[in-house]
């Protein structure tokens, strides 16, 4: 792995203005070239490295998650760029409060400072667009970091092009338990009479009948007949609830309860550090035509450069189902076609052979 001084000396040329125009133009070409193709609509990004990318540099752990969100603010640009609609990303897990409080602390200063920085400076947010929604556990968040949070879901709440998920803190099991207490809730509450009003209005006029004709033989109601009304009325009052069929409860009503609900399906799930688990982050989310990708490079490294090939791969896999599905497709028409024709034919067989014995 390189040295930090040849990391920053690599850096200082790349940042001469000439080197920049250069790579600013290819970039554009680039992301142009991709836009041709299909786009995943919803990408997310767990941004595992940071720590060991600090240690390898021999740098404060604070300064590679520092270095962790420039690489979050490069491929944010990417993404929106090219199309994507949503993006989400695995910034603070439960799990992460076991580790030492002064590393706890220094993340929630972090999370506090980056996200007043994206709600006041955020020009990359504004100009595409982005809305921001943190998902997670806000009891766990220390106050002034929720206030951060806030203001920052308050600035952006009028943007409506594209989204920005903060998972923090997250865990998968969480949302998951979340969204199966909230469905238990609904269906808990007895379903409200759909002609409520038309009882009242039965109700009164009931009782102006009732009040209008008297009967002939008596002019006051006997006992009798002051009970039934009584108790027809507490029918019309107090109905029996009814609730909703637990029988409907399908995977869509736990989706529209889970912190990621009216986000379109997860295309693509991209995780840096080599590690190979999901880490408990998007388990329901991730279905059957997702695309899980672990690469080799720290987050801090992230950048157009191995995020490119990966996009360029599922756009790939994506014409080959296209192809195969129109494939499907065709042959099953051709089948369905040579059926008919045969019927067909069967058909005029047995008219000649009516017309022969005529």
């Amino acid at each position: 792995m390189p040295s930090l001084h040849l990391s920053r000396t690599h850096k200082w040329l790349l940042t001469s203005p000439p080197a920049e125009w250069a790579i600013s133009q290819l970039r554009s070409l680039l992301i142009n070239t991709l836009r041709c193709g299909p786009i995943p609509e919803h990408i997310a990004f767990v941004m595992d490295g940071n720590r060991r990318f600090a240690r390898a540099h021999q740098i404060e752990t604070v300064e590679g998650h520092n270095l962790g969100f420039e690489a979050l603010a490069r491929i944010l640009e990417v993404c929106y760029k090219s199309g994507v609609r949503v993006v989400t990303i695995y910034a603070f897990s439960i799990e992460n409060f076991k580790r030492s409080k002064y590393e706890v602390d220094a993340l929630m200063e972090m999370a506090k400072l980056k996200l007043g920085q994206l709600a006041q400076h955020g020009e990359l947010l504004q100009r595409y667009g982005a809305s921001v929604r943190v998902l997670g556990r806000r009891e766990l968040v220390r106050e002034d970091v929720l206030v951060e949070i806030d203001r920052a879901v308050e600035l952006t709440s009028g943007n409506k092009r594209t989204i920005l998920n903060i998972c923090f803190p997250y865990t998968s099991r969480d949302e998951i338990t979340t969204a199966v207490q909230r469905t238990v809730s609904e269906y808990s509450q007895p379903i409200p009479p759909l002609s409520t009003r038309a009882q009242q209005q039965q109700q009164q006029q009931q009782t102006s009948n009732d009040t209008s004709s008297p009967s002939p033989t008596s002019r006051s109601p006997s006992p009798s007949t002051r009970s039934s009304s009584s108790s027809s009325t507490l029918t019309l009052l107090a109905p029996t609830p009814t609730y909703p069929d637990v029988e409907t409860i399908t995977a869509t009503t736990l989706s529209s309860h889970l912190f990621t609900a009216g986000c379109p399906p997860l295309a693509l799930l991209i995780r840096t550090s080599g590690v190979q688990r999901l880490s408990d982050f998007m388990l329901w989310q991730c279905h059957q035509d997702t695309e899980i990708v672990f690469l080799d490079c720290l987050w801090p490294e992230f950048d157009l450069w191995h995020f490119l090939p990966v996009l360029l791969e599922w756009q790939w896999r994506q014409k080959r189902m296209a192809e195969v599905d129109v494939a499907k497709a065709a042959a099953t028409a051709a089948a369905s076609g040579q059926g008919k024709g045969l019927q067909g034919e069967r058909g005029r067989v047995r008219d000649r052979g009516r017309e022969k014995v005529l």
